[in-house]
This record gives structure tokens, C-alpha cells and sequence, in this order.
């Protein structure tokens, strides 16, 4: 296996540092200390006969925007092939650009390809539209990318991965995160962050979370002078050892870097190859004063921790108002109740009377989120309305819950409609999301609307802070209505330029083309309104000025002004989307997508395959990144083994078999009712199966794989003496045993490999899991997709209990999507109709019940007397369902079916 490897596991995005080894180092010859002295005992840097040769993290920012390259060479010293882990961490907010592998003299290169694709192409059970690799959220920030890589005895091989984005400035300040985790010692472990900026540096500072104060002040080597400014972290490998004769190593946490441009001008217009970036971040502004109001959840679901910490920074807010502030306090349960019910000045005896009002309020019920926020919202406008003196301060609305609307208003259509209609673009709303039960999205897209943000606050012990420095964010508005003006017949494809307000410590950036022809009168205006007055400023192109800058940074200047364009302008695109529906959320993702692919970005509207790697089914891996309006979970299961094959092309699967439609798509749901559709004849049968609460009844068995479908009952109350009592499916099991996957489905949960203390999710969870050749995708509170590879599409409905329904409990509905792989011998209640089958339909008349027709059915020999009815499909719409025309088989489908509706009866959901 020289110079070859193989690779286990799934190519996952997110998204950044270092390489991981798991096993421990060995101990080596002794050499002397770094520090001079005595000799000691000296680490071996290999683990199991594998070195990490040398790890480098090497970003380079050029007026905020940010390239980085972690590039890292192992060399496999053993003389049998050995297993590793690239593993890595980079900013949630980062595109990968870029990712490489050589091994020995082939290199194996990314190739970006819109998402749906490139899932075609390469994954044989496709889910149109739904993420297809592995994603892990690992923090607040970060996001993490992993690959197990087998190296070949006396061999090695170097990984590189590239990701951009633009720094966004927050608290006087940009951050550049590293995450640092290689859990061994390295031999040449380097972080080099070089800096250039041409309005000047005004602060650099460099701090490593994992080193003691005096040791970071003698590793950690930064400087800046003028436009440039440098960072460089090389720790030898004695320096990074946890004590002196310790084979671990210090290096676990984050090097943060910090730094800041001067502010001589209120304003920076960078021009380079037609396009511009313009950076507005004004100084010396007297503060305006604000309207603040707080809309804060007080349903008995934030008890504990979460309505402790909340008042304490509540306590902390109302402490950091200014006298000349105006405010109030919303709160929301089953009912809605404010502190004062109108704006009031935040004088000592006012502030004084909230800390009481906060201290002491107690939880009450529900969630009437809705009724909320249109209190907060109307206290705000009748202010503007009534009272001069305060038309001309920044109003702020911050709204904090931890849950779904449950009581009032309850639909989010409906809530998304009121809110926008009653604040009327007028002032900024931000959503606070407490914890993970809350549904982000939803949050996200009201404060999109709405000239706002949103913001997950974490469960955890510094949630005060993460509230207090949120509310800093905004603290102090400086300017309003913000305008960002230029020529109108010299740029285009402007990102966003208007602003509700500006805030001290923030920066506006706003991005487009120029044309060729206006680039010496290029300018850009800035009208807003400040403090008692209104604030215009006028930015102009230096020509000179922009051509030294090109010779003193390179061609490298130039290409990041449209990368910065670019990246902005996919980010916007990504975030209207999520406002949209139909044609128009289908035309800003057709621009997203197709910037996406230009400037090769790895979005959540593309994947990167990685050219001449397979498996030894001849698929190629995925990268992908998730979408951004769910905090992805992530389970890791047995890995699929991927090999690289550079002299050999990967098998593609034949056009015919890739295009073939389903015999049948089938589906069980309500009483139960199974409904089987027949694309020959275009019509539907049906049938009911009447059984206990508590039996499991066979759905789908494949006895040449092994793969099964088996669903319990559960019970409803009869309506009435003498009626029937309904039957539900309330839990399902669904194994692969090729593989060791199981995975059982309730109402409640979703747990994967139940049997062996598997991860367990919720409903209101958003996950890509797999395992093997399955993939588990969970859509919040909608539907749960399965698909086997070599085998089905299958998909798990759940119903919820609405109000007003004759149903008493939740239950689930199963449909199968693509079943044309199965093996010619599956069986089971559903899985004995995916393969053709014919039925002859005649002698139609009215039947004992006037209202339907009956007819005789010849199928599979029988002579059934059938009815014409209506049931329904609910894999659409889970709660109103679609109408379904079906001819009904009677009596437990007696004669459809195979024997007897009893010969499917088993044990258990496994």
C-alpha cells in the first residue's frame, strides 16, 4: 500500500483548526531541553509509528477579509499502513474554498458542484434537497470538518483546506479564531496571521487560551507598524509539552487574535478590478439616546437557570441605561403583562422600581409570543406618535423566549405577518433564542424582516454574559437611518446600503461593481441623522493612492475586493431566502448558486466532491456545509471506507437504472389505513388492518438484506358504546443487520442503535446522521427521511394533536418513496406491493351505501367485491392531508394480501 491510503468516514463540513490523532504517543531517547541544562528524557512525536510532521495555520487578511490555509503533512513511520484524523475547526460564518490531499505523487483535488448534483452523481440513494454529508455544530462559533485517512506503511501524506470570510467588527474590534487541538506533540507546529490594511493599524494583540500568561508573552511573537501587522505562534516541541517529561501537550483551546484600523476618516473606499468595498465606521459621535423596550418570556418552561440568569442580566441592563433613556418591560405567558405599559425615563426612582419589578416576577403558563410582541411593539409606537421629544431617539425591541408560540396566535405565518405589519420598517427588532428547544429559524426570519438579528443564547453557566454582551451590541445606536449612496450610473450589484442604525464599536460594509468607465469619479455619500442633527460625509477614490496599495500588497489586494463582494453577496442572498417562498425563493437561489459556483464556495446550496477518491463501490465523498437555519446535530456510526484510486476512473451507474421510477409508492397512516398507488393503472387501493393496541405488524421485510419495517400499535378511545376503538402507529422500528443499524421512531423521539445506548433526538431537532450506507435526515417537527443505499427512500410522518381532534395521542404516518432497488423477495404488508402486480376493475354499481359505488376486483386470482372511497395522503401536509380516491378491500385486505392479515403479526419492532 505505499503511497497510497485509504479513507474511512464521511467528508463533513462545517466548519476551524487542527489535526487530531487518537491514539498516545511513545516514549523516546533522551535529548536536552529546550531551555538548556540538564538532558531528559525526550518524547518519540509519533503516536502508534505516525508523526504529525509539521501543522501550519497560515491566514492572511486584507481589509477584513480573511483567507486562511491549515496545511498539515503526516508520515506514517510503521511498517504497516496506520489510521488518522484530519479534524479540524473553522468559523461557522467561513465558505471552504479549497481542500487537497496528496499521498505519495497523486493529489486529489476538490471540485465544487451545485448541491443536488453532485448528490446524483455520487450517492445512490439520493434526497433531493437535503443535506448530504455529515455535520457537526461543535460551538457557539465554530464548526467542525473530519476525515479518516489510512497512510500506507513508509509513506505520508499532506491535507490542505482553504476557507474565506469577511471579519466582521464587533465591540471595537475584529477577532480571527483559531481552534487548536492536535492532542499530540508536532513536530513543526506553526500559526502565522499576517495583517495588511490600508487605513492603518491602531491595535494588534494575540492570546492563547491554553497557555499561562508568562509562557503566551514568550511564544507568541506579534507586531504592527503602518498598514501591517504580524502574528506568529511556533512552539517547539518541548514548549508545547504539558510538563517537563509529559508526552501530552498544552495545546488545547483557542488563539485569538484582535485588531482594529485607525479611524482618522469616517469612511474607507477601497477600489480595485471594478469592484469597490466601502467600511463606514465614524467616530467622535455623540450618543444617541434610545427607546428601549424588552419583551421577555416568562412561560413556565424557563424555569430554573434560564429565568435566574435572565433577571440577572436584566438587573445588569437596566444598571447600564443612561438618565436620558426611556424604557419598559414586557412580559409574556399565558397572558401578557408590562411594567408600566409605556415608555418611561430611566431616572434612579424609575430604574430602581424595574430592578423590584424584575426581581420579583414569577413564571405563568404558556407562550403568547404574539400577544408579546405586539405589546412591546405598541408601546414603542405610541411613543413616537405622542411624544415629540422622543421621535428623534434610536428605538430597539429585544425579544427573548426559549420556546414555540403555544398560546394566542400560534401560527408563524400569521405571527411573522403581525409583527411586520405593525412595526412598519419603522425601528430594529432582535430575537434572543434561550436554549435549544427554540425554534431558530422562526427568530431569524422575524428579525430579518424587521431590520434586525438574532442571536442563540447557550444553556450554560455565562448565559448572563452572553445576554449582557448581546445587549452591548446595541447600547449605544450613534447614528440612524443610514444611507449609503453612489452614482447611479456607475455601480451595480450593491449589497445592502441602507441601515437602521449604526452602533458605537460596529462597522457597515457595503460591497458592488464599478464600471470600467467611472472609476476616477467614483464617490460614495452617507446621509443619516444623529444626535439633534443630521450627518452627511463624502468618501472619494484616491487613484494613486489605490495603485500603490496594489503594489504593495499584490495582485492579492485586488482579487479580495470582489472575493469580499462575492462573499457578502452570497451571505445576503442566503439570508433573503429564508424570507421567501415559491418562484421568488427559487430565483435568489438560482443567484446564490450560481455565485456560489463562480467564485467556488462551498455554501449550503453546493457540495465539493474530491476528484479520483472512491470507495470501492466507485462513489466519491462529499463536503458540505449546512444551512444556516438549523443548528445541525451529528451522530458518528461505523464508517464507510473510501479508497484513492487516481489511475482509475469511478464506476457510474447506468442512465437507465438512475432515471427508473418506482413500481409502487405506498404509505400507512391514520386508522391504519394503507394505501397503495399503482403509476400503471394511475389509481390507488386501499385497505384498513383492524388489531390490538400493542401489536407489531410487519411493514417491509427484505430476506435477502435483512432490512425491515416493523410498527407498533397504539390506541384510541372509542367515541362512543359499540364504536371502534382506533388504532395508531405509535412507534417504529427500522433495522439494517448487514449493517447494525436500528433506529426506532415515537412521536417523541428519534433514537438511533437503541440497543447499544445510541444518541437519542427530538422532533424539534435538524439532523444529517449516518450510519454505514443509511442516511437518517430529520426535518424539525415535519418528517424523518431514511435512505439505504443499494435499497429505499422511506419517510416517517408525524402527527401532532391539534385542538379539536378526535385523536387523543400523537401518532405516526409511514410512506415509502423509491423502492424500485429492493430485492424481488420483500415482503410485508407494504413491502409485498413494490414490484408490478395487475388487478382487473369492472361491474361497478351502488353498493349497500348509496353515496359510493362498489365494483368486483380480479386480483391475484380472487374475485373481491371492492368499494370506491376517499382516504387520506398526508406525506405533504401532516396535518390537513390530500384526498385520495382508492378502490377499498374490506375485511383486513383479505384477498390483496398475501394469506392473512395475522401472517404479519411479529414479536417486535425488531
Amino acid at each position: 500500500m505505499h503511497g497510497t491510503m485509504g479513507l474511512r468516514g464521511l467528508l463533513c463540513v462545517c466548519l476551524a483548526s487542527l489535526l487530531t490523532l487518537q491514539a498516545m504517543p511513545a516514549q523516546g531517547s533522551p535529548t536536552r531541553s529546550p531551555k538548556g541544562g540538564k538532558k531528559r528524557p525526550a518524547l518519540d512525536t509519533a503516536v502508534d509509528g505516525v508523526v504529525i510532521q509539521s501543522l501550519k495555520v497560515n491566514c492572511k487578511v486584507t481589509s477584513r477579509f480573511s483567507h486562511c490555509v491549515i496545511t498539515s503533512q503526516v508520515v506514517n513511520n510503521a511498517d504497516e499502513a496506520k489510521e488518522v484524523a484530519f479534524d479540524v475547526e473553522i468559523p461557522r460564518t467561513a465558505f471552504i474554498s479549497d481542500f487537497a490531499i496528496t499521498a505519495g505523487e497523486n493529489a486529489f483535488l476538490g471540485d465544487i458542484k451545485d448541491k443536488v448534483t453532485a448528490w446524483k452523481q455520487y450517492r445512490k440513494a439520493a434526497i433531493s434537497g437535503e443535506n448530504t454529508g455529515l455535520v457537526r455544530a461543535s460551538g457557539r462559533t465554530m464548526e467542525q470538518f473530519a476525515i479518516q485517512v489510512t497512510i500506507g506503511p513508509r509513506s505520508k501524506a499532506t491535507f490542505r483546506l482553504t476557507y474565506e470570510e469577511v471579519l466582521r467588527r464587533k465591540l471595537m474590534q475584529y477577532d480571527i479564531v483559531i481552534k487548536v487541538k492536535p492532542k499530540q506533540l508536532v513536530q513543526h507546529f506553526e500559526i502565522d496571521v499576517d495583517i495588511f490594511e490600508p487605513r492603518g493599524i491602531s491595535k494588534l494583540d494575540a492570546q492563547a487560551s491554553f497557555l499561562p500568561k508568562e509562557l503566551a508573552a514568550q511564544l507568541i511573537k506579534k507586531s504592527f507598524s503602518g498598514k501591517e501587522g504580524h502574528v506568529l505562534f511556533h512552539p517547539t516541541v518541548g514548549q508545547q509539552q504539558s510538563c517537563p517529561t509529559c508526552s501530552t501537550t498544552l495545546l488545547n483551546g483557542d488563539f485569538k487574535v484582535t485588531y482594529d484600523v485607525n479611524r482618522d476618516k469616517a469612511c474607507d473606499l477601497l477600489v480595485a478590478d471594478n469592484h469597490f468595498a466601502h467600511f463606514f465606521a465614524p467616530r467622535n459621535l455623540t450618543k444617541l439616546n434610545k427607546n428601549v423596550v424588552f419583551v421577555i418570556d416568562i412561560s413556565s418552561s424557563m424555569e430554573g437557570q434560564k429565568v435566574k440568569q435572565t433577571k440577572e442580566a436584566l438587573l445588569k441592563i437596566l444598571g447600564d441605561l443612561r438618565p436620558e433613556d426611556y424604557f419598559d418591560l414586557v412580559l409574556f405567558g399565558s397572558a401578557v403583562q408590562s411594567w408600566r405599559g409605556s415608555l418611561v425615563q430611566a431616572s434612579a426612582a424609575n430604574l430602581d422600581a424595574a430592578r423590584n419589578f424584575v426581581q420579583h416576577f414569577s413564571l405563568a403558563g404558556s407562550t403568547n409570543l404574539n400577544g408579546g410582541l405586539l405589546q412591546g411593539i405598541e408601546i414603542l409606537n405610541k411613543a413616537q406618535g405622542s411624544l415629540p421629544e422622543l421621535s428623534d431617539h434610536a428605538s430597539i425591541l429585544i425579544m427573548l423566549t426559549d420556546g414555540e408560540p403555544t398560546e394566542g396566535v400560534t401560527d408563524h405565518t400569521q405571527i411573522l405577518k403581525n409583527v411586520r405589519d405593525a412595526i412598519r420598517g419603522k425601528f430594529p427588532l432582535y430575537n434572543l433564542g434561550f436554549g435549544h428547544d427554540v425554534d431558530l429559524k422562526f427568530l431569524e426570519v422575524m428579525s430579518l424582516e424587521n431590520n434586525g438579528r438574532v442571536q442563540r443564547i447557550y444553556e450554560d453557566h455565562d448565559a448572563t454574559q452572553q445576554l449582557q454582551g448581546f445587549y452591548e451590541q446595541v447600547a449605544n445606536p450613534l447614528l440612524r437611518d443610514v444611507e449609503l449612496l453612489y452614482p447611479w450610473d456607475a455601480v451595480s450589484a450593491l449589497t445592502q446600503h441602507h441601515h437602521k442604525q449604526y452602533y458605537e464599536g460596529s462597522e457597515i460594509i457595503v460591497a458592488g461593481r464599478i464600471a470600467d468607465h467611472k472609476l476616477s469619479s467614483f464617490k460614495a455619500d452617507v446621509q443619516a441623522y444623529g444626535e439633534g442633527q443630521e450627518f452627511k460625509t463624502t468618501c472619494l477614490v484616491d487613484e494613486e493612492e489605490m495603485k500603490k496599495l496594489l503594489r504593495e500588497r499584490g495582485h492579492m489586494l485586488e482579487n479580495h475586493v470582489e472575493r469580499l463582494w462575492a462573499y457578502l453577496t452570497i451571505q445576503e442572498l442566503l439570508a433573503k431566502r429564508m424570507k421567501l417562498e415559491g418562484a421568488e425563493k427559487a430565483n435568489v437561489s438560482a443567484k446564490a448558486l450560481k455565485m456560489s459556483l463562480a467564485y467556488q464556495f462551498v455554501t449550503p446550496l453546493t457540495s465539493m466532491t474530491i476528484r479520483g477518491m472512491a470507495d470501492q463501490d466507485g462513489l466519491e465523498p462529499l463536503i458540505d456545509k449546512a444551512l444556516e437555519d438549523s443548528l445541525p446535530l451529528e451522530m458518528v456510526g461505523p464508517r464507510k471506507t473510501f479508497v484513492l484510486l487516481a489511475s482509475q476512473p469511478s464506476p457510474t451507474r447506468p442512465s437507465s437504472e438512475v432515471q427508473q421510477l418506482p413500481n409502487q409508492v405506498t404509505g400507512v397512516d391514520t386508522d391504519p389505513h394503507f394505501l397503495i398507488h399503482v403509476p400503471q393503472k394511475e389509481d390507488t387501493l386501499c385497505f384498513n388492518i383492524n388489531e390490538e393496541p400493542g401489536v407489531v405488524l410487519s411493514l417491509v421485510q427484505d430476506p435477502d438484506t435483512g432490512f425491515s419495517v416493523n410498527g407498533q400499535l397504539i390506541g384510541n378511545e372509542a367515541s362512543g358504546p359499540g364504536k371502534h376503538e382506533g388504532t395508531y402507529f405509535g412507534r417504529l422500528g427500522i433495522a439494517n443487520p448487514a449493517t447494525g443499524f436500528q433506529l426506532e421512531v415515537t412521536p417523541q423521539n428519534i433514537t438511533l442503535n437503541p440497543g447499544s445506548g445510541g444518541p437519542i433526538f427530538s422532533w424539534r431537532d435538524q439532523a444529517s446522521l449516518r450510519q454505514n450506507e443509511v442516511v437518517v435526515t430529520i426535518n424539525r417537527k415535519r418528517n424523518l427521511v431514511v435512505s439505504v443505499e443499494d435499497g429505499g427512500t422511506f419517510e416517517v410522518v408525524l402527527h401532532r394533536v391539534w385542538k379539536g381532534s378526535a385523536i387523543c395521542q400523537d401518532f405516526l404516518g409511514f410512506y415509502v418513496l423509491d423502492s424500485h432497488r429492493m430485492s424481488a423477495r420483500t415482503h410485508g404488508l407494504l413491502g409485498q406491493f413494490f414490484h408490478p402486480f395487475d388487478y382487473k376493475v369492472f361491474d361497478l354499481h351502488p353498493g349497500s351505501d348509496p353515496t359510493k359505488t362498489d365494483a368486483t376486483m380480479v386480483v391475484k386470482k380472487r374475485w373481491l367485491t371492492v368499494t370506491r372511497g376517499l382516504q387520506k395522503d398526508y406525506s405533504k401536509d401532516p396535518r390537513h392531508g390530500a384526498e385520495v380516491t382508492c378502490w377499498f378491500i374490506h375485511n383486513n385486505g383479505d384477498g390483496l394480501i398475501d394469506g392473512v392479515h395475522t401472517d404479519y403479526i411479529v414479536p417486535d419492532i425488531f
